[in-house]
């Protein structure tokens, strides 16, 4: 399968960090809890940029590192279950502010999965070949559907946005798997009920639920086995694969992906301690970080791997 070019990435987080030691002093936690349980220390939270804002911030880093100019993009995609309205677009807000004024625009939701689904539909407009450069961010702010009254999840989630231009390249390497269950609806975020002169619902609030244990026996049995499942397709072994980036969910359920694949968790790149779970935005975020470390180097192969409400969970090969 036809493969694609890295050409920027840029990622950027509220400057406000939440550490766990804060939040245990409205809820009964500790640090001690939260980092056995979840490997998470610190979370960055927005005091009041909203999703649009994060990926403006992107948006404007990923074409001053590709020195490229907003008229040569002709799709803005970005991925997020936390758009500021139903419509607009997250993506046409940030294709008017850099002033992507050739650029299509559309929003994905696949919830934490929204990266990795938004890579195959970027993938799938450049091998049309009508178009030539695409603009991927995911970008959260879950910090406005969080209830934080709730040790369960108040604890896990952060805010942030991350992404990459990408442009068709025949001769790197390429490969994906994408599934979806929709019959799991075990991490929820309700937005608005039908609310009506003819409905007899009331208004609820728009907070985040998770069944932990479902989630925990979904992700690692699915994950390992679409990743094997992904090498299988690509005639490969996961010896050729430089880096696994995992969707950062849990310390707890990259460890059991790692001892059900048989790796060394060396092969995972992690950053979970200091971002907490960003969704959609938490991939591009990691591998933002991995170039600006120098740790890909030009010919690397990674999957990235994500998982998450709907049930939707995958994988993609690429070649950086």
């Amino acid at each position: 399968m036809n493969g694609v070019e890295i050409r920027a990435v840029a990622h950027y987080v509220p400057q406000r960090v939440l550490t766990n030691d804060e939040i245990s002093a409205w809820v009964d936690t500790s640090d001690e809890w939260i980092t056995e349980r979840t490997g998470i220390k610190a979370r960055h939270i927005s005091d009041g940029e909203n999703s649009s804002d994060l990926a403006v911030q992107v948006a404007k880093k990923l074409l001053e590192n590709a020195k490229m100019s907003p008229a040569d993009v002709d799709l803005v995609l970005v991925a997020t279950t936390t758009g500021d309205y139903n419509s607009p677009t997250v993506a046409c807000i940030v294709q008017e502010a850099v002033g992507a004024t050739n650029a299509a625009a559309l929003d994905v939701n696949a919830a934490c999965t929204g990266f990795v689904y938004g890579f195959s539909v970027a993938q799938k407009f450049l091998l049309s070949g009508q178009y030539r450069n695409v603009m991927l961010i995911g970008t959260e702010v879950l910090s406005k559907y969080v209830d934080w009254t709730d040790r369960g999840t108040c604890i896990l989630f952060g805010d942030g946005a991350g992404g990459m231009i990408l442009s068709a390249d025949a001769q790197k390497a390429y490969g994906e798997k994408l599934h979806a269950r929709g019959d799991k609806k075990v991490i929820t975020v309700n937005h608005q009920e039908v609310e009506n002169p003819f409905s007899k619902r009331k208004r609820s609030l728009g907070q985040i639920a998770i069944d932990g244990q479902e989630v925990f026996k979904f992700a690692v049995k699915s994950v390992a086995e679409n990743i094997a499942a992904l090498m299988e397709q690509m005639k490969m072994s996961l010896d050729e694969v430089d880096y696994i980036i995992p969707h950062q969910a849990n310390q707890r359920i990259i460890d059991g992906i790692a001892k059900k694949l048989k790796l060394d968790l060396s092969k995972f790149y992690m950053n979970i301690e200091r971002f907490g779970n960003t969704s959609a935005a938490s991939i591009p975020i990691a591998l933002s970080e991995m170039f600006k470390k120098g740790i890909l180097k030009k010919g690397s192969k990674v999957i990235l791997a994500g998982f998450g409400g709907g049930l939707t969970w995958g994988s993609i090969l690429v070649e950086v």
